[in-house]
């Protein structure tokens, strides 16, 4: 598609887009951000089951076979309540992680009158991705599971069933986080287990039989063991990502910057919002339920993408 005054190429690499066409973009963008957005990928919905599935099956682990039984009051409560309250926080990041939109670029927007609305100058060159028709920003890559191109998109996640992108994340690295603590804890709460049963009656230390309780143990053990070494790693890359303004895709494919990079505290802040503080860590912040089922515009997502 060529019209009078610019050029439009149909490429998957992108370049450098126009202040005004990005800002439109980014603008239609940070309206749909608290919109419900959900990809209906058979192997995402399951892996994302299957992470509930498993800390929930940890949260049981600790508060049933570890916690409850023990003769100390406060200790159960403690522990209880810290374990909890970093499982509620884990789900909640985990949720806003794969219900928000990742940074979508409007689909399909790439049509003659969309493009004289930019009031583009001669010469011009704008960016056509060719699988989903619109017009790409800089630094916007096409997802073949999510079908639509995600603004910053750093690699798709089937653990969250969803991109990790410009809008979430955020939501990512404090799930990654969460995961990594709680799995810490459990590890650190089987060890006290098995030292306290050790030193009295099988038996007087749980309200399961010594076999379940211990293969119960075991699987949680392993798991946390697995989770962490996982969950470490991403949010480490993650956070070196962000602090190099560089994205997994981009550095994987060794992209030459052409846009002005961010320090590493604007990065930061760039990504969980303002100067830091207790909202950096809090995966409900900015959540505005209103909003999640208002209709959506011309070019927003659909519930099911």
């Amino acid at each position: 598609m060529q019209s009078s005054g610019h050029r439009l190429h149909d490429m998957e690499q992108h370049r450098p887009l126009l202040g005004q066409e990005e800002e439109l973009a980014h603008g239609a963008s940070a309206r749909i951000v608290d919109r419900v957005w959900f990809i209906q990928d058979g192997c995402g919905m399951i892996c994302a089951v299957l992470t509930w599935f498993l800390v929930l099956y940890a949260d049981f682990v600790v508060t049933f076979v570890m916690l409850l039984p023990s003769k100390s009051f406060w200790y159960s409560l403690v522990n209880g309540v810290a374990f909890n309250g970093l499982a509620l926080l884990a789900l909640a990041s985990h949720l806003r992680t794969m219900l928000t939109d990742p940074g979508a670029v409007p689909k399909g927007n790439a049509t003659k009158e969309y493009m004289d609305s930019l009031q583009l100058k001669p010469g011009d060159v704008i960016y056509k991705c060719p699988k989903c028709c619109s017009i790409k920003p800089e630094r916007a890559h096409h997802c073949s599971i999510c079908k639509r191109c995600i603004r910053k998109m750093d690699h798709h996640c089937p653990w969250v069933n969803n991109c990790v992108g410009e809008n979430n994340q955020r939501f990512f690295v404090l799930f990654t986080m969460y995961i990594a603590l709680i799995s810490i804890y459990a590890l650190g709460l089987s060890g006290m287990q098995f030292f306290i049963c050790v030193k009295v009656q099988w038996n007087e230390c749980s309200d399961f039989s010594p076999p379940v309780a211990v293969l119960l143990m075991i699987f949680l053990c392993l798991e946390g063991l697995l989770f962490l070494t996982f969950t470490a790693v991403m949010f480490g890359t993650q956070i070196h990502s962000i602090c190099n303004d560089e994205t997994e895709i981009e550095r994987l494919k060794n992209e030459k910057p052409t846009w002005e990079r961010r320090t590493r505290w604007e990065g930061m802040r760039a990504v969980f919002g303002g100067q830091p503080s207790l909202r950096w860590i809090n995966p409900f912040a900015g959540l505005r339920l209103r909003r999640l089922f208002t209709p959506h515009s011309r070019w927003g997502p659909e519930l099911a993408v």
